[in-house]
């Protein structure tokens, strides 16, 4: 039965995703694994049926997902990101707007239109539900949300006019200013959110003990093996942090702040 790895969540350049790849699949082959029962996977679009399969042997998903979606899987541990925003195994996102609105604040905005990537994303939806919570009138503030179904795409819209502010994983805009920068051309951030727990990587319930303990390991030695530098480097990985379910109950407290000053949606 073959298992699976995935890393889609900054598959913002693919030759950096699939180095990313290769070396934790050389590093498991070097622990006894056989590489014919390693599976590379890149899922376009719904992430939940990889997710959630019982073959999930190593990838990364969104914190929010994770305590709302998937009680199904095991936290294997966070990558530490040296991206603008990010410290130890925390991040945060920025508030994007167009160059004319520079001046503006979060306050600013209220009656005009939102774009965000998905709405169980925590680095585009859940922390605006929290920043906007003291700001809103009867649980609403944006006149119009929009769902683009990624952040480059919300970066698209705001450049359109279709939408007039975003939330971006500070992670994405780092690798989308190295990689594609006329995605961010006319655009500024205004502020930036409060520090959440990154983006958990995860296994399947089916994993052993051992299997778990082993991949904490491989990751271990990725982030800190000479070999694998210039690989860690291209996504702006410099460490790997332990972290539980547990550490990830903030965002469910943040929603739930939202919600009991009246905001249940953007």
């Amino acid at each position: 039965m073959p298992h699976q790895i995935a890393f889609p969540m900054y598959d913002l350049h693919r030759a950096d995703s699939e180095a990313l790849v290769r070396a934790v699949q050389t590093l498991l082959v070097k622990r006894g694994w056989s590489a014919d029962s390693l599976l590379p996977v890149w899922p376009q679009e719904n992430l939940f049926p990889l997710w959630r399969s019982d073959t999930l042997l190593l990838s990364q998903t969104c914190g929010f997902p994770l305590v709302t979606q998937l009680p199904q899987v095991q936290v294997v541990g966070a990558f530490h990101y040296s991206a603008p925003g990010c410290t130890g195994a925390r991040y945060r996102s920025f508030l994007v707007v167009r160059r004319e609105d520079r001046q503006q604040h979060l306050a600013d905005f209220r009656g005009r239109r939102v774009v965000c990537n998905s709405v169980d994303s925590q680095s585009g939806y859940n922390v605006r539900l929290r920043m906007i919570a003291p700001l809103a009138t009867d649980g609403r503030f944006f006149s119009q949300v929009v769902l683009s179904g990624s952040h480059r795409q919300s970066l698209i819209e705001l450049q359109k006019g279709t939408a007039d502010i975003a939330a971006i994983d500070c992670i994405s805009w780092a690798l989308l200013e190295r990689h594609q920068p006329a995605l961010l051309a006319g655009l500024v951030i205004i502020e930036q959110s409060p520090q959440a727990p990154g983006l958990p990587l995860i296994t399947a319930r089916q994993t052993s003990v051992q299997t778990l303990a082993l991949l904490r390991d491989v990751l271990h030695e990725l982030v800190s093996a000479p070999d694998y530098r210039e690989v860690c480097d291209a996504l702006f990985i410099q460490g790997v942090g332990d972290v539980s379910r547990e550490d990830y109950a903030l965002l469910l407290d943040w929603r739930n702040e939202a919600a009991n000053s009246g905001v249940r949606q953007l």
